[in-house]
């Protein structure tokens, strides 16, 4: 589909000669003489690109570009104009203009601008929809009140350049923090690279963060850019950083303090621009009095400190956690029959205490997808170790501890009425229908049970 530009001038001549070229190389054009028949226009159709000439009857062209800005921020101006000066031109850019062509127009610079301009955009637009999925993908799951305390700081953090120190007991999510502070920050565009401290040797740290030149050592046959070099313009998040030895410790020290370092076997000094965040789940103000962490490395890294709580002291968020997994993992395997679990089973989880946090919850939901071939989960289909965890007051909702017939078969009956409402996605008549009772007395049935509709 061709893409529209529209021109926005008050000379005949002009609309018709840029008009005629423009659709000769495949666009679409729209021509007006004046900025509010432009405004109206783009409302009713819109443009990819605009053409706006300085001088215009009414409105001229710097208060037509403020007004399509403000309402089109995404859409590039070119401005034209017969009688520039840089005091304009300057003023233009200043408000958001792409780009300033001087009259009489070079027909050839005005494709090639429009091109360019063209390709901003559709470089915007696709970057727009990266960061748009990458939220998604790594959004931060929890409504109880620490963890929206945690997502407001991030997001109030994130416009800064400061350097950030997350700390936090392992499988709790410390690089997903990061990465959302990364992703809504200026830096956003620009690489998240994370480092895993622990896991460099300290023969190579060298030459892991700051890259080599050709023939630094044995096998270096050319050279490779380090993590730093990587980072440059955008994040770099040092992960387990607490297990780092203090000699490594030193040299990260000295990049940090410098922001500039020379590859292994290079004597060029390279600068770089790097938003540092580093992450632990050790207590650092305990390992500096056992003399594991440099003071100056901690008091540099910690300028704004960030705490990730463990699962068990935020359980009001494991359901969520519990249905956005058994979601993602159906649809990972491919499984049509997406399981629910039975309220027991769900009440155990709440009271298991999760040593292992979220990787650890995450992990069983995967199990249970995958291993579980009954559209409903229950507290039979766990582990042990955590079906231990049921509340013994949890008798309504949980068929196990049933010690009558007619408590089990109240229990059974209520878990029936849930998984068929599920299964008819909550319409009550479909429901009522398929288990061959009035809707009236479903109603009751769920009141009775106290079973609300969730969709």
């Amino acid at each position: 589909m061709s893409k529209t530009i529209m021109i926005v001038d008050d000379e005949k001549q002009i609309r018709d000669t840029l008009g005629g070229v423009l659709t000769d190389e495949g666009y679409r054009v729209v021509a007006v003489e004046d900025g509010e028949e432009a405004l109206k226009r783009f409302s009713d159709g819109g443009a990819e690109c605009v053409l706006l000439d300085i001088w215009l009857p009414g409105m001229d062209g710097i208060e037509v570009l403020k007004e399509f800005k403000k309402r089109y921020p995404e859409v590039p101006v070119i401005m034209i104009s017969g009688h520039g000066n840089v005091e304009t031109a300057v003023k233009a850019t200043k408000l958001g203009a792409y780009d300033f062509l001087e009259k009489p127009l070079s027909l050839e610079k005005v494709l090639l601008t429009v091109e360019h301009a063209l390709e901003q955009k559709r470089l915007a637009e696709e970057n727009r929809e990266f960061l748009e999925r990458a939220r998604r993908e790594y959004a931060i799951i929890g409504n109880s009140p620490v963890m929206k305390q945690l997502k407001e700081d991030i997001k109030r953090v994130a416009t800064t350049n400061s350097w950030v120190l997350i700390t936090g007991e392992n499988g709790t999510g410390k690089e997903l923090v990061a990465r959302n502070i990364h992703l809504y920050s200026k830096r956003s565009g620009k690489p998240f690279v994370a480092v895993n401290c622990a896991a460099i040797p300290d023969e190579l740290i060298e030459s892991e963060l700051f890259g080599y030149e050709k023939g630094a050592f044995t096998g270096a046959s050319g050279s490779k850019k380090g993590k730093f070099d990587l980072a440059d313009g955008g994040t770099i998040f040092l992960d387990e950083i607490g297990d780092m030895s203090l000699k490594t410790q030193a040299k990260i020290l000295r990049i940090l303090q410098e922001r500039s370092f020379e590859r292994v076997g290079g004597t060029k000094t390279i600068t770089v621009d790097v938003r540092v965040i580093a992450a632990t789940n050790k207590d650092l103000e305990e390992e500096m009095k056992k003399g594991n962490f440099r003071e100056d490395l901690y008091y540099r890294l910690n300028v704004i400190p960030f705490h990730v709580p463990p699962l068990r002291e935020r359980k009001e968020d494991i359901p969520l956690f519990v249905k956005h997994y058994i979601k993602e993992f159906s649809l990972a395997t491919a499984r049509e029959d997406v399981p629910h679990l039975t309220d027991a089973a769900m009440s155990a989880l709440v009271h298991y205490h999760w040593p292992g946090n979220v990787r650890e919850l995450k992990n069983l939901m995967e199990r249970l997808v995958i291993m579980v071939r009954s559209s409903t989960i229950t507290v039979e289909d766990l582990p042990p170790y955590i079906r231990e965890h049921l509340p013994d007051n949890i008798e309504e909702t949980n068929p196990f501890k049933s010690e009558t017939l007619r408590e089990a078969r109240k229990h059974f009956e209520k878990e029936f009425i849930k998984r068929k409402l599920r299964e008819y996605n909550w319409n009550i008549s479909r429901t009522a229908d398929a288990i061959g009772i009035e809707r009236s007395h479903l109603y009751r049935k769920m009141k009775s049970y106290g079973i609300e509709v969730d969709k």
